[in-house]
C-alpha cells in the first residue's frame, strides 16, 4: 500500500532523501527501486537497489497521478523528466493485491491450468492491470502472478473496504488463485490497525 501505513513523516522524508543521494552517487538515470527495511523502533535500512520499474508500481502512480512508465519510456528515448520532486504530491491511498495462480493452503504452491472464467471487477477507484483472459492457460514455467488489482481511494479505512468489494466482484475459476487469503488480510483487524510487519502472514496462517 502507499504511503506505508506505519511510516511517520519524518522517517518516510529521511528515507526518500538517503535514496536520492543514493541514486545520484551511482550517477543512475531512469526508473529505478531503493528499497528500505523499518524496525519496530523505527530505524530504517538499505536493502537493495532495483535498477527497473516495480511490480507494485501502480500504487505510486495512483497516489502521485504520474504515469511511471511512461515517464520511463521517455527518459530511456533521451527526454527531460517533465516535472520536478517538488512537483510530486501524495493524494489518498493506494493498495494492490497480487492475484496469483497459487493455492495458500498449501504454502502458496503454484496452479497452473486453464482461466474458464473471468469476471473483472470495475468501478470508481478500480484498475486491474492483467494479461490474462477466459480461456488463457496459466504456464507453469513463468512467474504464477496473473494480476494486480489496485484500488485508490481518499483514505486508508475507504481503501480497505474498495479493496473488499473488488475482491468479492472478481471471480476466476479454473485455477485456484490468491483471492481468498487477500480478503482474509483484509478483513483481519491487525491489517486495519496497521499492526503489521514481515512475518505477519506466517504467524497468522502458519501452514
Amino acid at each position: 500500500e502507499s504511503p506505508a501505513s506505519r511510516l511517520n513523516n519524518e522517517t518516510r522524508t529521511a528515507m526518500c532523501e538517503a535514496a536520492v543521494r543514493l541514486v545520484q552517487a551511482a550517477n543512475y538515470t531512469n526508473a529505478g527501486t531503493v528499497e528500505f527495511i523499518v524496525d519496530r523502533d523505527g530505524n530504517y535500512y538499505f536493502i537493495e537497489l532495483n535498477a527497473r520499474i516495480q511490480v507494485e508500481h501502480p500504487v505510486t502512480e495512483m497516489v502521485t497521478g504520474v504515469d511511471l512508465i511512461k515517464a520511463q519510456i521517455s527518459v530511456a528515448d533521451g527526454d527531460p523528466l517533465p516535472f520536478a520532486q517538488q512537483d510530486i504530491r501524495q493524494n489518498g491511498t493506494a493498495i494492490e493485491c497480487r492475484i496469483n495462480a497459487e493455492d495458500p493452503e498449501k504454502g502458496f504452491r503454484p496452479t497452473p491450468g486453464k482461466i474458464t472464467r473471468l469476471v473483472v471487477p470495475g468501478g470508481m477507484g478500480v484498475r486491474f492491470d492483467s494479461h490474462v483472459h477466459s480461456g488463457y492457460v496459466v504456464s507453469p514455467y513463468y512467474d504464477s502472478m496473473i494480476a494486480k488489482l489496485i484500488v485508490h481511494q481518499p483514505t486508508r479505512q475507504e481503501a480497505i473496504r474498495c479493496a473488499q468489494r473488488a475482491l468479492a466482484e472478481l471471480q476466476v475459476e479454473g485455477v485456484m488463485t490468491t483471492k481468498p487469503i487477500l480478503q482474509q488480510i483484509l478483513g483481519h483487524s491487525a491489517f486495519a490497525e496497521a499492526a503489521v510487519d514481515t512475518t505477519f502472514i506466517e504467524r497468522t496462517w502458519p501452514s
